[in-house]
């Protein structure tokens, strides 16, 4: 059994919802209800309207939809963040960009303190 979650939800909702994929279409206002099963097999991502639409549609948030998709790109920021920590506190105390490193540095720490109490 695969722990990976899916790139998105939006068939599982829309099959949920009784809507179908013409129907979805026509009120995200798409030509064609073929883009609605590329986008619900992965094939394409919708541009950031689309997918602001398909939450107001479900009522369900874009990192929810997209699940898969979020994790990955979570993973990725939260990477790059450890790596810019680290250059920053290289960095910490040295020359005039000191107390934006200092603030950048807080606002991680922050951050860091936010994601634990809401875990």
């Amino acid at each position: 059994m695969s722990n990976t979650i899916p790139a998105n939800f939006l068939k599982a909702h829309r099959r949920k919802s009784g809507l179908t994929q013409r129907e979805v279409a026509a009120i995200l206002g798409c030509a064609d209800s073929g883009i609605i099963s590329r986008y619900e097999r992965s094939r394409h991502l919708p541009p950031l309207l689309v997918a602001l639409a398909f939450e107001a549609l479900f009522r369900a948030p874009v990192s929810k939809l997209f699940a898969g998709v979020y994790e990955g790109i979570n993973q990725s920021v939260e990477q790059k963040l450890g790596s810019l920590r680290q250059d920053l506190q290289g960095r910490s105390g040295k020359g005039s960009g000191f107390a934006l490193t200092e603030r950048s540095l807080l606002w991680l720490k922050e951050r860091q303190s936010a994601e634990l109490s809401h875990n």
